[in-house]
């Protein structure tokens, strides 16, 4: 997960709508059921899902009142500490 790639989809969500983001997850988990797909473009695209993602769980926490950035640093430190567990 790229913290500035999850920053510019939680400014385009405020932007514009979260159902934007939700209907091109749809698209790209589709995708990933494509048998020709390499494993490189699998990764590629496995990482855009996990940003899309992350940026709804911010949007999520801006919503219930938490700053933006608070919320954004509260997302990343989830993962880290996921990652370190």
């Amino acid at each position: 997960m790229k913290l500035p790639v999850i920053k510019h989809l939680t400014s385009f969500i405020e932007d514009n709508d979260e159902d934007y983001i939700i209907e091109t997850l749809e698209t790209l988990e589709s995708l990933t059921e494509v048998p020709s797909l390499k494993d490189e473009e699998l990764d590629v695209i496995g990482e855009l899902i996990s940003n899309m993602y992350g940026a709804l769980e911010v949007n999520k926490a801006i919503k219930a009142g938490e700053d933006k950035k608070d919320a954004l640093n509260g997302f990343m430190q989830r993962v880290v500490g996921s990652i370190d567990s």
